[in-house]
């Protein structure tokens, strides 16, 4: 419900509702709390450090999107509006690109997941990285160093599902010169809390 969810405003000034939570009731979050001002790239905006509070803000709300700022300003010892303040700063300056569900993927349905690497043509990142993104499963994708180019994390219902992915869809990719897939046997988010 939208007069549950984080009132944003840019001055950083708290909406009356005691018990707005960034999330909101049914998990939807304002399009505006998410993102950096429009037309500006992720990479563009300078660093800014990070105090203390801040990072104690970031990390409290790795653990729970949900929480409520009244909760998060409680916890780290700041005024609701500070709190507010930091957090509209820290979506601003693009430290905070949005909020999410931690997903337990076995129990949606899809129980086998692997790490996949990828050497790719020279200069072709752009173009892989759009058709990585339009791969059912795909969670993750990162351009890296060594000895290959491309770290794909995907999740599929099966293994046989997971082959067709890798040897139909992604190796049917002209960019893609080679693959190699890693099964993953069990994964730990570092960025929770354990008691989740």
């Amino acid at each position: 419900m939208a007069d549950e969810q984080m009132a944003v405003d840019r001055s950083g000034v708290p909406a009356d509702e005691p018990g707005n939570t960034l999330g909101g009731s049914d998990g939807e979050v304002p399009s505006e709390v998410l993102s950096a001002p429009v037309g500006t790239p992720t990479g563009a905006l300078p660093a800014r450090p990070l105090d203390a509070i801040d990072r104690d803000i970031l990390r409290l709300l790795q653990t729970d999107g949900r929480a409520s700022v009244r909760s998060v300003a409680e916890r780290v010892h700041v005024s609701r509006a500070n709190a507010y303040a930091r957090i509209n700063r820290l979506i601003d300056d693009g430290v905070i690109r949005g909020f999410s569900a931690r997903v337990n993927h076995e129990r949606a349905g899809h129980g086998a997941s692997a790490y996949i690497t990828l050497k790719i043509v020279q200069n072709s990142w752009r173009t892989v990285r759009e058709q990585l993104r339009a791969l059912p499963g795909a969670t993750h994708i990162a351009l890296v160093s060594g000895d290959f180019d491309v770290l794909l994390l995907v999740h599929t219902p099966d293994n046989r599902t997971l082959r067709e992915l890798v040897l139909t869809r992604l190796q049917a990719i002209p960019e893609v010169l080679s693959t190699r897939t890693l099964l993953v046997f069990e994964e730990t988010d570092l960025n929770t809390d354990p008691r989740a």
